[in-house]
């Protein structure tokens, strides 16, 4: 889905620049193009990354710990 109109950015662009590695929105903005003109998806964008962030750090707590990991 298109969220910037004025730089075409997608959805997906956004989520590749906030991944590697993960970053904030103020990260992503430069390396997209994403609110950089008439601002109207800053909202929108944000909410991107802040899904892709909470998504990240649930697989993140899912990944078990190795069969040979000890509690001290």
């Amino acid at each position: 889905m298109y969220v910037c109109l004025c730089t075409g950015v997608t959805d997906g662009q956004i989520r590749e620049a906030t991944h590697d590695p993960p970053s904030s929105h103020k990260e992503a903005r430069p390396a997209t193009g994403v609110a950089s003109q008439c601002g109207k998806c800053a909202c929108l964008a944000k909410e991107v990354v802040r899904e892709t962030l909470t998504k990240l750090q649930t697989a993140q707590a899912a990944i078990p710990y190795p069969v040979e990991f000890t509690a001290a």
